[in-house]
C-alpha cells in the first residue's frame, strides 16, 4: 500500500514543471525590441507615405520629399513599417523637415504620422535603427 501511495505521489509531481520566467522588458520599451529590420521603399510604399504626410502640410502641392528610410517590426503584436524621412513644403533653401510615420500592412496599409519637424524625430528614428543622414545647412 505504501508503495502504491508513494508511486502515485511521484506520478502526480511529474506533471509539475517550472515555467520559464517571462523576459524582463527594458524600461520605456514595453513592446519588445524597438529596432526595425530595414526594408527597401517600394513605389507603393512611397505613395502611401507621401500621401499621408501631405495631409499634414501647409503647402502639400509644393512638397518635395528627400531621403526616406524604412524598416519593419512587430509592436504590441501588430506588424508595422516605420518610415523616417525629410520633406520640404516651404520651397525655401534649408526648408527640409524631418518626419517619422508608421504604415500598418495588416490594416489596409493605413498610415499614421507620428511627428514632423519635432526635436524628437531624429532620436526616435535612431532608436528604431533608422539613422537619418544629417542635413547640411545650405549656404
Amino acid at each position: 500500500m505504501r508503495k502504491t501511495v508513494f508511486l502515485l505521489s511521484v506520478a502526480s509531481l511529474c506533471g509539475c514543471v517550472a515555467a520559464a520566467p517571462a523576459p524582463v522588458e527594458p524600461i520605456g520599451n514595453p513592446t519588445g525590441n524597438p529596432l526595425v529590420d530595414p526594408v527597401p521603399i517600394s513605389l507603393a510604399m512611397e505613395e502611401i507615405v507621401t500621401a499621408g504626410v501631405r495631409q499634414h502640410l501647409k503647402n502639400p502641392l509644393a512638397a518635395k520629399f528627400g531621403t526616406m528610410l524604412a524598416g519593419e517590426r512587430s509592436s504590441n503584436g501588430r506588424h508595422e513599417i516605420v518610415v523616417c524621412g525629410y520633406v520640404d513644403d516651404k520651397g525655401i533653401p534649408g526648408g527640409n523637415e524631418p518626419f517619422i510615420g508608421k504604415i500598418y500592412p495588416d490594416a489596409g496599409n493605413s498610415f499614421e504620422l507620428v511627428a514632423i519637424n519635432d526635436a524628437s524625430v531624429s532620436g526616435a528614428c535612431k532608436a528604431a535603427g533608422l539613422a537619418m543622414p544629417e542635413l547640411k545647412p545650405s549656404s
